[in-house]
């Protein structure tokens, strides 16, 4: 017998209803559909589930269609981490099929995407070289994209102009065509580049222009802010691998351009990710929609999977 004074409740009495009147929120019609021998990525992108991440990747997908097809701006945010898993040649892929108005970096994925076009490698190994120093310390990497910073600014271009402008002539040619700063300069695509001083390695090298590099990533964020314009009624803003820097420099021109009187709203924004952070979650996918409308998803993947699975599901859909 038990010691206790508090016993079991008794479900005497309990009220049920038909599974039929309950409803539920899945239904065989949105299951999965096997994938067939031969079946290709379209029919691959039909037979996903209807329900949760599937339902989303596939609203990603319309959401990027409509943006095309009513010339409205198609933004890519991208952090190092997209870079650094080999996805340059795919971005620029989607670039040329028009899949892409511009491109937003933040600083780390300049650096690499620089490193790539000038040595076909980047991304040191950082507990290696950390105790004695030497991270960050990669002498063509620090001088030459400061001195793109600095004649640019001369030339009144921002960060990411400056930067493929000095590639043209700086860039191996074995590994120029791997390289999004290179191939947007040359198609003339705006890629902007948006910096937190310090958090960079070339800010480190003895030839750093701190009034150089501030006033060229200004500029950039007041570019930013003309292509965000752009999103209204249709357009995407893709913010891919960045967790901190682009989403409050993302949410920032939202506001700016709706300070001065423009009109913002019915656009999508996307977060990729393999995490999904704070700041993206808020900034990218929420705040932007209060009250205007639009829409906000998220898709929690590695990127080295996740942009690639993209890119065949928009090309194959190709009108």
């Amino acid at each position: 017998m038990s010691r206790y004074s508090d016993q079991p409740l008794s479900f005497e009495g309990l009220k049920t209803i038909p599974i039929d009147v309950r409803g539920g929120k899945v239904r065989v019609e949105d299951f999965a559909q096997p994938y067939q021998k031969g079946d290709g990525v379209s029919r691959w992108l039909d037979s996903l589930p209807r329900i949760l991440a599937g339902e989303v990747f596939r609203t990603i997908v319309d959401a990027l269609r409509g943006a095309r097809d009513r010339k409205r701006a198609i933004l890519w945010g991208l952090g190092g981490h997209v870079v650094k898993c080999g996805l340059a040649d795919v971005l620029l892929g989607l670039m040329r099929r028009s899949w892409v108005t511009a491109f937003v970096m933040n600083g780390a994925a300049s650096i690499h995407d620089f490193e790539i076009a000038i040595a076909g490698q980047t991304s040191e190994d950082v507990e290696a070289v950390l105790p004695d120093g030497r991270f960050g310390a990669a002498e063509e990497t620090g001088r030459e994209m400061n001195v793109a910073i600095s004649e640019g600014h001369l030339q009144g271009l921002g960060m990411g102009e400056a930067l493929g402008k000095r590639l043209e002539t700086l860039a191996k040619p074995a590994f120029a065509p791997h390289s999004l700063l290179s191939g947007a300069y040359k198609a003339a695509v705006p890629v902007t580049v948006h910096v937190a001083v310090g958090a960079d390695t070339p800010h480190t090298h003895p030839q750093a222009d701190a009034p150089a590099i501030g006033a060229a990533t200004h500029r950039d964020f007041r570019l930013l802010c003309s292509l965000v314009r752009s999103l209204d009624q249709g357009g995407v803003y893709l913010n891919v691998g960045s967790a901190v820097v682009l989403p409050e420099v993302f949410l920032k021109a939202v506001s700016v351009v709706r300070n001065l009187g423009n009109p913002l709203a019915g656009f999508t924004t996307v977060n990729f990710d393999f995490l999904q952070h704070y700041r993206p979650k808020v900034n990218v996918v929420e705040r932007p929609h209060a009250r205007s409308g639009g829409r906000g998803c998220a898709i929690t993947g590695h990127h080295e999977l996740m942009i690639p699975l993209l890119a065949a599901a928009l090309i194959e859909g190709d009108r």
